[in-house]
């Protein structure tokens, strides 16, 4: 890494692209690059030092990195568009016991108790559960945001109300961060321009008015103010 240049690792389904925007207007001199890790190798790519921050799905192995919540995933089920299950808006985990359910390697929810009935088969990633679910094999569940990205016309998804959420996070290396990560996590916290932590707001520029009083003020206080004689100042300003 260089201190010209900033790199943020995100999981399938982030979406840093606010930020990224947010990012090449306030720092134009200063590219943002966007480099794209698998959920399993986020965390890692941190400690190794191949990106400078990592948007990642919890829980992982936080071990050695300061981590920011950002916000909860609803979960949902993903099933062929001709499924019983598409005919609601939404579903429980009681919908779904009896359900063939497809669980890749590279799950990401990891919730204990996840209702159904596993299929012996586990998919690599989740990318081949979809195409199982496509053929019938089973149902997968998911961080609402993987649904949408590998979303097609004969699969739907819908919300299970009742299933735990999927936190995102951002991570980066325990300790200050450097000045680049500081000024990006102020980015993610909705900080506006020149209030980042650790700075002080910007002072707004007095008016002319205000520039005079201040002056006034500080010729009284030198005693440079000469007074009329027998004049009562009582009560002036």
């Amino acid at each position: 890494m260089t201190s010209l240049s900033l790199t943020l690792g995100y999981v399938p389904g982030g979406t840093p692209a606010k930020w990224a925007q947010i990012w090449a207007e306030r720092h134009p001199e200063v590219p943002l690059q966007l480099r794209a890790v698998a959920a399993a190798d986020a965390a890692a790519a941190v400690w190794a030092g191949t990106v400078d921050m990592a948007l990642l799905r919890l829980p992982a192995d936080m071990s050695g990195l300061a981590v920011i919540a950002l916000y909860a995933e609803t979960t949902v089920a993903v099933v062929p568009t001709d499924h019983v299950l598409s005919a609601f808006d939404a579903i429980t985990a009681a919908d779904l016991e009896g359900e063939p359910m497809l669980f890749p390697l590279d799950d990401v929810l990891a919730w204990a108790g996840a209702p159904g009935n596993p299929v012996d088969h586990r998919p690599e990633t989740t990318e081949e559960a979809i195409e199982l679910v496509a053929a019938g094999i089973g149902v997968l569940i998911v961080p609402q945001s993987l649904a949408r990205l590998y979303h097609r016309k004969d699969l739907t998804y819908r919300p299970i109300t009742d299933a735990p959420t999927c936190p995102v996070a951002l991570a980066f290396p325990e300790g200050a961060p450097p000045p680049l990560v500081e000024e990006f996590i102020g980015i993610v916290r909705g900080r506006k321009p020149g209030s980042s932590r650790g700075q002080a707001e910007p002072v707004p520029k007095r008016t002319a008015r205000e520039k005079t009083l201040a002056k006034q003020a500080a010729r009284a206080a030198a005693g440079k103010v000469a007074r009329k004689p027998g004049r009562d100042d009582r009560g002036r300003r």
